[in-house]
This record gives C-alpha cells, structure tokens and sequence, in this order.
C-alpha cells in the first residue's frame, strides 16, 4: 500500500447477467499474476471462476454477492469489485458502486444494450461514476459492436466513441486496431499473454483513417491544445489526444469504448491501460460528507492520509472469524490499534484486525489509507455506517435502497429449525437491506421479503446449506399496497370516561392522494390542539398506514391535513390524540375511495425470432402489457409491462416454450391499481386464509 494515491484505481465490473463480467475479471487477475489458473465460470474442473467463492455461485454459474480483490498492472493498483448482473441481487450493485470511483461497463457484442444494462447504468449516474465500455464477445456469430455503440448513444444517452475497432469478428475475431496509437495488437498463445503490435493491415487502413477522425472529434471538446491542432493540421500526438479523453471521461462527458473477447483471451491488456489511463485516481473524485452538526452542510473530502479519518461500511459479511465488514476510507487513515467514532450509533470502537480482501481469501495488514477499501474483523455496525476520528460529525451520504417486491411465508418444520432460521435470518437481514422479514402472528408464519424468485430462493437454499434449517414455505405474495383516490373529511372525537382521569382528543382535517409515501401538515391556529400533542397525532395517523383499514395491506401516498380540533385540560394526552389520529384516519379512509395496487414489473425476454409469437402470447396472457420488440440480429427482446403476481413460474413456461433458449430479466416499474375481477379474486383469498388462520 505503499503506492501513491495517483497511481491507485477503484473500479466495478457492471452488466447485465451473462455479458462476461466474471470471466472478464479472471482474465484481468491471470494477467496480471493475481492467479496462477483460470478457472471458468461454468468450468469442467469444478472450481468455479475465482471471484465466485460462494457454493451456489459455482453450481449455478451465476454471480450472487459482489467479491472485491485487487491486483497491480505498470505500476498501478486496481480495486476490482465484481458484481452480480441478475436483477435480483441489484443491492450489490448498488453498495458496490457507492464507494468506487470509475466502472467497466460490460456489454455483449450480440445483445447490446439489455434491459440490466439499462439498470446499472443508471446506477452509475447516481453516483457520479465515469465509466469505459468493453463491448465483448467479439467472437460470437452475429457480433457487431458499431451496432452497440449506437445502442449506447440512443438508449443510454451516452457520448460514446470507439478507441479501437475489430480485427475481424465471429469466428474470424484476431485482435484490434488501437486508434490512439495506430497499431495493430494481436493476442498470442492460448491465454493471450504476448501482446504482438504490428501495423494496420490494407483492409482496414481507411476504417481506421476515419474512425480516428471521429474519435479526435468527439475528444477535441475537451483539449484546447487539441482542438488547435487539428485546426491547424497538425500531427495529433497520441499522448495529446489521450489526454483529451481522460479528462472528457473524468467529467462524465464521454465513454471511451473497446471491445474483445475475454473468453477468447483478447483485448484484456488495452482494457487494463484504459482503466488505467482515463479513468480518475481517488483525488480526482469529488467526494462529500455531511456535517450533522450544521444542518447536514456538505463537506468536501480529500483523499489525503494527514487529514482527520472519514470512511464509510459498505458491505458486511459473515465469516467463521466473525462479522467482516468492508471499508472504503475517503479521507484520512484507519489503523490498526486506533479508536475510532461511529456516527450512527455514536459509539467508540477500537480498530483490530484489518485485512484486504482477494475474493474470500485475505491477507492481514497495519491500515487503510484514504483511497483505499479493505475489511475489519469484530466491529460491531451496520451497512451504511461512517467512522470518523473521535469529535467529528461527520455522515457519508446513505445508499439508495430498492423497496422488496416479493414475499414468502416460511415455517420451521421443528424447534431446532426455529432458532437456526433466528440466526439465519438476523444474519441476512443485517448484511441485505433488501432482505426483510416479518412475523405474521395470526398464522404463525414467518414472512420473508425481497427483490425477485431468485433472491428469495437463494436465501432459503442458503439456509438450508449453512444453518441446517428445515423449512415449510408457503405461496409466494406480493407486496400489495393500498392508496386513496378522492379528498375525504374527518371530524372525529376520542372521549374515554373511566375513574379518575379520562381521555379526550378531537382532531378535524382531511387526507387527500399524494405522489409522496406519507405527509402530515399541521395547519391548526389559535392553539386549539396544543402544540405538544401535534406529534403524537402525527405519530397516529403514520401509524395507520402500515395496515390499512380497506384489505390489510400497507397504504401509500395519502396527505393528512390537520387543520382544527379542540383538547381538554384535564383529559388531554398525547395517548388521546393518537387515538383520535387513528379514528380520523379510518372515519376518512373508507370515504376516499380507496384501491388496491399492485406492482407491475419491467419483463425483457429475449428469445430467438421464431419464438417470438409464442412469448408475446404468453404475456398478454399474464395481463402484460407490450411496450417495445426491438430485433437483435438473430434473436428479438420484447419488453413488457407485467403485473408481479402473474410473473411467478414463468421461467419454467419460458423455457417450456422456446426449447430452453429464450431468457427474461424483470425488474420493478411501478405500482397500479389492480383490476376489479382480479380484485375479486384477491378478496376471495384473503377470505379464505382468514378461514384457515382462525381454525
């Protein structure tokens, strides 16, 4: 760690589930000595790729939590996070990229821009991230990275522009011509170890002569020097015009692309000198605080080890060794042996054992500096936690957490299940905010809460695997929700008249629809309701909302305007007017109109040409809605709107209708109100399970 912090990069490997990002990132750790073996993602040597550690990972050839390793290429430290591409373990995506700096976008050279892609792109806007394209794939039947490109520009609104172009494609891919340099690299041996530079051939020069023209046009915006150059038709030097991208990709204005084939072995060292030379050190990032002590006043940060220590617990693990949590350090130095604050639950913490991670091994070092992420065994936090030096006020700015989609009822089959599942689930819960649970005490079922099928499936196979637990799972259900439609008065009073004191609270207003999830406005004047008894009245009408009154589900975008009602100076208590908060609520909820909602998701399916009558079929019998068919060389994506609760199983009726050869990615679009003759349904099962429940 004895680098310079310019010379350090922290990067993601992003994109959608199965563009290669995990064979990808064994080539980079191959190449540059990290691992001595490349093991595939689906290999015949059932290892499993490096950065999928997890059992499940390696059986089913997909990533499920982010791993971190980091390796060193021409002097230069590189932080890789590899994340998951499903859907379903977005959060890893999202956590990882709250403390990187720069990304690798991995697209497909057949598929293009899908619709994850679409998702983690949007990831990285949200958190400022410059990022480099790698179309890969380069080798496949119906490749054409000019097509993703365009793809890029039209539906990511990205500034893109080609570094490189192919030496061929399909089966006929060799290398790339790089348009910097004007060179032709060419990648020998079976792993691609020897770089061979050579010249452009004929075919191809003028390709390369007007492709270069393109890319010093894109880059001139950002270099005065370059710009004079090419006014005055001078020689382009590729140190001028490399510079012109890197500070174009820095400020997020351009997205240099290269392509290859990671599988194939070819185009990964371009890719590593890319990362390398266009994407920003920790310094060039701009990274804030939030001073809790004056209003949340953001505070700039440098990436500097003399200043005071502000770092961020992105990611917690649990290991046989105890809680592993992650670490990225943006200001200052975490040693080990230093007593540390944490901002949240305001507790002092010692620093012990500091580790840096390489997939699920680590070796144990003295500290993290700023720039730098590493892991800390035995500290008691949450994911989302600063730790500052002691004295400081410091928070880093939270994550953006997605709502769960779905949710299952879990049963122990006995009492040694019971506590097991009580661990596994406290364990869950804590390292996955998307990962939420409740208990249901009318039937005494458990129930679990998250992104998708896959996800929930993941945890109950884990719990089995790790915890032993034997469980009876119910029907999946969705995460309905309730909301009102009209504006609605309430005037209610809570009067109680038992020995002694009584209780009494009036409250007058109405709720009406809101795009928010909740708000209260108190408009009471004269002193009517006295001010002291405003929060609890607020505290009752919030209290409302995690069951409402119409079907038992939580409500959604109600405003509560409270603008009268009356106390008394013996009866009146906080207790009343929750109370009479509570009457309101219901006396003018059932007056509102109020609706069921159900969340309708964003289904791609992407299936081979011939299928594609079969697959829009099976939407539209599952209430979607078709609002795109784009083809893609040989094969369609149709994209749909569906409701979540006609989604469950349709893998299974996918693979039945396409041979196995269509897949779907879905994610959350939106809430809708749910259809009458569908809502008669609804009511008719929750009859039913009311039945059940209180026999």
């Amino acid at each position: 760690m004895s680098l310079e912090i310019k010379n350090v990069r922290n990067i993601g490997i992003s994109a959608h589930i199965d563009s290669g990002k995990t064979t990808l990132t064994e080539r980079i750790l191959y190449l540059t000595k990290r691992i001595h073996k490349v093991h595939e993602v689906r290999g015949k040597d059932g290892v499993g790729a490096t950065m999928d550690s997890m059992a499940l990972e390696k059986e089913r050839g997909i990533t499920i939590a982010s791993a971190a390793t980091y390796c060193t290429w021409n002097g230069y430290e590189v932080n890789i996070i590899d994340t998951p591409g499903h859907v379903d373990f977005t959060m890893e995506v999202e956590r990882s990229l709250r403390v990187l700096d720069g990304a690798i976008l991995v697209l497909c050279a057949v598929g293009g821009v899908q619709s994850q892609s679409i998702t983690v792109d949007q990831q990285m806007k949200r958190y400022n991230i410059p990022r480099i394209a790698f179309i890969n794939k380069c080798d496949r039947s119906g490749a054409n990275p000019f097509r993703v490109i365009d793809q890029l520009r039209e539906k990511l609104g990205h500034n893109a522009i080609a570094l490189q172009i192919p030496i061929g494609l399909e089966a006929g891919h060799e290398g790339v011509i790089d348009l910097i340099s004007m060179k032709a690299f060419y990648f020998e041996d079976e792993w691609g170890k020897t770089v061979k530079t050579d010249e452009i051939p004929d075919a191809l020069k003028d390709e390369a002569a007007q492709k270069r023209e393109e890319l010093m046009e894109a880059a001139s915006i950002f270099s005065d020097d370059l710009t004079e150059a090419i006014l005055e038709e001078q020689e382009v030097s590729a140190k001028l015009l490399a510079g012109a991208i890197r500070n174009g990709t820095i400020k997020r204005k351009l997205t240099p692309v290269l392509m290859g084939s990671a599988y194939k072995n070819k185009g990964i060292q371009p890719l590593l000198n890319a990362v390398t030379d266009y994407l920003p050190s920790p310094r060039e990032v701009e990274s804030h605080a939030l001073d809790i002590s004056q209003e949340e006043t953001p505070v700039a940060l440098t990436a500097d080890d003399k200043e005071p220590l502000v770092a961020l617990a992105f990611k917690l693990e649990d290991t046989p060794y105890g809680q592993l949590t992650y670490i990225r350090t943006y200001q200052g130095e975490l040693k080990k042996g230093n007593t540390v604050y944490n901002v949240r639950s305001g507790k002092k913490i010692k620093i012990g054992r500091i580790v840096r991670m390489h997939a699920d091994k680590m070796e144990e070092v003295d500290k993290i500096p700023a720039g730098f992420i590493g892991a800390l065994f035995g500290v008691d936090c949450a994911s989302g936690d600063t730790f500052v030096e002691p004295g400081m006020n410091l928070s880093m700015s939270s994550m953006y957490i997605p709502k769960p989609v779905i949710t299952l009822a879990v049963k122990p089959a006995d009492y040694k299940s019971e506590t097991n599942m009580s661990k596994a689930l406290n364990r869950f819960t804590k390292e996955d905010p998307t990962f939420q649970t409740n208990y249901n005490p009318e039937t005494g079922e458990t129930l679990i809460s998250g992104m998708g099928e896959l996800h929930l499936e993941v945890y109950l196979e884990r719990m089995k695997r790790e915890y032993s637990v034997a469980l009876h799972t119910g029907e999946p259900q969705v995460a309905y929700r309730e909301a009102i439609t009209q504006q609605s008065q309430f005037d209610y009073t809570h009067k109680k008249q038992t020995g002694g004191a009584g209780q009494f609270g009036r409250v007058i207003g109405y709720m009406e629809p809101t795009e928010e999830e909740f708000e209260f406005e108190n408009k009471v004047s004269g002193g009517n309701i006295p001010t002291l008894y405003i929060p609890a009245c607020e505290k009752g009408f919030r209290e409302c909302m995690k069951k409402g009154p119409y079907m038992k589900f939580p409500v959604t975008g109600v405003r509560v305007v409270l603008n009268d009602g009356s106390s008394h100076s013996v009866d009146s208590s906080e207790m009343a007017f929750q109370a009479a908060a509570r009457g309101g609520f219901q006396q003018a909820y059932h007056k509102a109109g109020p609706v069921l909602l159900e969340p309708v998701m964003k289904v791609a399916v992407e299936t081979p040409d011939e299928y594609q009558g079969n697959v829009m079929g099976s939407l539209n019998q599952r209430r979607g809605v078709i609002i795109g068919v784009q083809d893609e060389g040989v094969s369609t994506v149709i994209e749909a709107h569906v409701p979540l609760a006609e989604m469950f199983g349709y893998s299974t009726v996918l693979r039945s209708l396409t041979q196995g050869k269509a897949q779907f990615t879905m994610e959350f679009e939106t809430y809708k109100e749910v259809p009458k003759s569908v809502l008669q349904e609804i009511e008719k099962n929750l009859r039913q399970s009311s039945k059940t429940a209180a026999q």
